[in-house]
């Protein structure tokens, strides 16, 4: 459940005065908080029987957002962060006013291929047949290099487009390919994790690495990107059948020479995927094993898809603080199988959401987490709307490793958050009982998003609300994406 909270002094970082000006973004801020946070409060929401995170819900809320770093400096009721700006000249605060509106963190989505874009809806396979037919063909085309920066600048403003501000990217396995991205999303100054893909079988010959090309060019990557701004570097073997065991021991040993950089790559997807690693890893207990005894799953690990793992595969995983991506609309339009994410989440693993682009038709993390609500229910633990927004934002952050610096709005943390207006979706308008207005946000008395609870409101929103809904989305503190209505 989703508790309003009103507190008479907000969340701060104690400081009155920012140099380079401050804006206030004014609206119903909804925001999911992790345990032991300096700002929790009442409503305690759960997933199941595991762990609770709680959801700040207030009606007529703000945010105050340092200008020259991009970091958010005061949460709470709007009145009182008013007041805690109250010592900056007049003309160094802007506020800018979305009553009616959603103020939400930016959508972290844990799994997304880049070069796939252009092939989302492509019909007719499983994951093995879809893989030789569409995503081979598609991502040989990057190995032209103008090819591959042009797509990746489509896809980060794609990314941003849908609300997404932070993403882990799998490039092609040409180095160039993740360089792209890494430019498209330093440009942008967005929240970016990528990697090129290592393969050196099973696949097309112009995408074949060597375990010593995917060493020394994912090595280079590493040295020229990660760290770099908000850039990040993730070791990628695309899956276990596509690398030899000699390149996944290249890529550990590369792995505990950089004990920072994220590693990223499928597990237990397809059933008959699974039945092919046992017979090209019989040395393997299981499919886990095949990455872990190579150093390949540790904390900051995410490993997409995962539907068919052991009790003492997610016991393993979550002793090692590894992280799932569950690809709710990926795994049912190839009819993959269902994620049992409330089994994963009690046993301690770390669970974020992937759009998995292209089999996953869309980059709309509501879309997605709708997908994952109705998966849920298929599998008798329904999901609520708290959890829903947990694992759009934080719970993704938290599997990434980056909940220090996004995936909720908190003091401290980049100011990565999305103006969501309820009104400039007619279903989602007529839903919530508000009218379209001209486009403009309408909201309840309070401020806040009219049409019953904030929790059936968010829900609405979720199953409802399309890209239309996006009026601004702030990166780092900046608009980059401002839609005027009304």
């Amino acid at each position: 459940m989703l508790d309003s909270v009103n507190t008479q002094q907000p969340q701060t970082a104690h400081r009155s005065r920012f140099p380079g000006g401050v804006t206030i973004l004014r609206g119903h801020v909804l925001t999911p908080l992790a345990q032991g946070s300096a700002a929790l409060r009442q409503g305690q929401v759960r997933w199941g029987e595991a762990g609770g995170v709680e959801i700040k819900d207030i009606p007529d809320g703000a945010i105050a957002i340092d200008t020259a770093t991009g970091t958010i400096e005061a949460v709470g009721d709007y009145a009182s962060v008013r007041a805690a700006c109250a010592e900056q000249a007049a003309d160094q605060v802007t506020v800018r006013d979305h009553r009616g509106c959603f103020l939400l963190p930016g959508f972290v989505d844990c799994h997304v291929h880049f070069p796939q874009l252009d092939m989302v809806a492509s019909p007719g396979e499983e994951l093995l047949g879809w893989l030789n037919t569409y995503t081979f063909p598609a991502e040989q085309a990057y190995a032209d290099r103008a090819f591959a920066e042009a797509k990746a600048d489509v896809f980060a403003d794609a990314l941003i487009a849908h609300g997404v501000t932070t993403a882990s990217v799998y490039a092609t396995s040409h180095p160039h390919s993740a360089a792209a991205m890494f430019r498209a999303a330093r440009a942008r100054d967005m929240r970016v994790i990528c990697g090129k893909v290592c393969m050196d079988r099973n696949a097309p010959e112009p995408l074949l690495d060597t375990p010593d090309t995917a060493y020394a060019d994912s090595r280079a990557l590493i040295e020229a990107w990660h760290g770099v701004g908000r850039l990040e570097y993730a070791i990628t073997p695309r899956f276990a059948p596509t690398s030899s065991p000699a390149q996944l021991d290249a890529l550990g040993e590369l792995a505990r020479e950089f004990p920072t950089v994220v590693i990223q790559t499928h597990l237990a997807e397809n059933r008959g995927e699974v039945e092919w690693v046992r017979e090209l890893y019989p040395e393997a207990a299981d499919y886990t094993d095949v990455y872990a005894s190579r150093g390949l799953v540790r904390e900051r690990s995410i490993l997409g898809h995962s539907i068919y793992l052991s009790p003492s595969e997610l016991h393993r995983i979550a002793e090692a603080g590894a992280g799932l991506a569950h690809c709710p609309s990926s795994n049912l339009f190839l009819g993959s199988g269902l994620f049992d994410a409330t089994t994963a989440w009690n046993a301690g693993v770390r669970v974020g959401l992937g759009s998995d682009v292209g089999a996953g038709p869309s980059l709309w993390a509501p879309s997605v987490v709708a997908d994952a609500y109705k998966v849920s229910r298929l599998l008798g633990t329904p999901v609520n709307a708290g959890q829903m927004l947990y694992l759009a934002t934080l719970a993704g952050a938290e599997a990434l490793g980056v909940d220090a610096h996004v995936g909720s709005l908190e003091v401290g943390k980049d100011a990565d958050v999305l103006v969501v207006d309820p009104a400039a979706c007619p279903a989602l308008a007529a839903r919530l009982g508000g009218g379209v207005s001209g486009g403009a946000c309408s909201g309840a008395s309070d401020g806040g998003v009219s049409g019953g609870s904030a929790e059936e409101a968010l829900f609405a929103t979720f199953l409802l609300a399309d890209e239309r809904v996006l009026r601004e989305v702030w990166v780092h503190g900046r608009p980059a994406r401002a839609v005027e209505r009304g």
